[in-house]
């Protein structure tokens, strides 16, 4: 399922590219086949389960070929293109109403002091699987400031909630994950 980036020469993608905004299908597959495996973790941690990151992966790659005309050559096209898969799976969020603030979690949650030894520890598959556990509000919060590098502020505008909700659902995604982590550790010793 994690397959390592296929390096694509420039002059290639170009012509995929153009091949794409002609209406080419071969084209168009050319363009999944490469970048498919390359966006399905990005699609896996937004999601649930391996259906719903299919169903994001899918939907992203329609609204790629539909906007590629957009693509104006300012940064990797990988790049832009994993814009428009994490935008996919907000919006499929957004539309559930799904991203406000799920439980309150009790104070046996602040013994729990940093992710990062615990992330250090895990391979790509299981900490997929453990954010895919988070509720949706959490795990669109954690990834967006986690992995990709956003601000609170940012966040908040992206998922229409206040800059509040968003520290406090990352505040509880990662003590979610805690102990889950917590858990795991001590099931494996």
């Amino acid at each position: 399922m994690f397959i390592k980036r296929r390096n694509i020469p420039e002059s290639e993608l170009q012509k995929l590219i153009k091949g794409c905004l002609a209406g080419d299908r071969s084209c168009q597959k050319q363009l999944y086949d490469i970048y498919a495996p390359i966006m399905m973790p990005l699609c896996l941690r937004y999601s649930k389960n391996l259906e719903e990151a299919e169903e994001v992966l899918q939907d992203g790659f329609m609204q790629m070929y539909r906007c590629i005309n957009q693509y104006k050559k300012i940064g990797s096209f990988e790049g832009w293109l994993r814009k428009i898969m994490i935008n996919c799976a907000l919006q499929r969020y957004r539309g559930k109403g799904n991203l406000y603030r799920i439980t309150s979690l009790t104070e046996e949650h602040i013994f729990l002091t940093t992710i990062d030894d615990f992330i250090d520890r895990l391979s790509e598959k299981e900490l997929i699987r453990l954010i895919q556990t988070l509720p949706p509000a959490y795990r669109m919060v954690f990834n967006l400031y986690v992995f990709e590098g956003m601000k609170h502020r940012e966040i908040a505008l992206l998922l229409h909630i206040t800059v509040g909700t968003s520290k406090s659902n990352l505040s509880d995604a990662r003590a979610i994950l805690k102990k889950l982590l917590i858990g795991n550790l001590k099931v494996a010793k």
